[in-house]
């Protein structure tokens, strides 16, 4: 189990939390075709992918305005529980939970990233104006 928490951009609380099982590929982006849409204009329609790669899980990012670790720019890393990333340099961040353990009553991703996608007033106007 992996689960992806949007944290508030000033305190670091979570927003909203996705929850996917092992051997899925997340898509994070603006377009609605991702697994976890944001609707932010520093991010990318198809900013960045989450896969497996055996017993770990890889972080490759794909947007234009980067994907950033402690203020760092990667291009591609492996996932390390409780890891933060931040899509942009001043877009929203995201803490990444490992887990052997499902969270999820019934065991599937939790589907209203599709259904309700966060938009920049959900993300706050400070993540997206800066």
């Amino acid at each position: 189990m992996i689960t992806l928490t949007l944290l508030h951009p000033l305190k670091s609380v979570a927003v909203q939390k996705w929850n996917f099982e092992p051997n899925s590929v997340i898509r994070i982006g603006r377009a609605n075709d991702n697994e976890v849409v944001l609707y932010s204009a520093v991010v990318s329609r198809h900013h960045l992918e989450i896969r497996p790669r055996g017993e770990d899980w890889a972080l490759i990012s794909l947007g234009s305005n980067g994907t950033f670790i402690n203020g760092k720019k990667i291009n591609k890393v492996l996932v390390k529980d409780g890891m933060i990333i931040r899509l942009a340099s001043s877009g929203p961040k995201i803490q990444i939970t490992l887990s052997q353990e499902a969270e999820s009553a019934n065991g599937q991703p939790n589907q209203n990233s599709k259904r309700q996608p966060l938009t920049s007033r959900d993300i706050s106007k400070e993540t997206v104006m800066n």
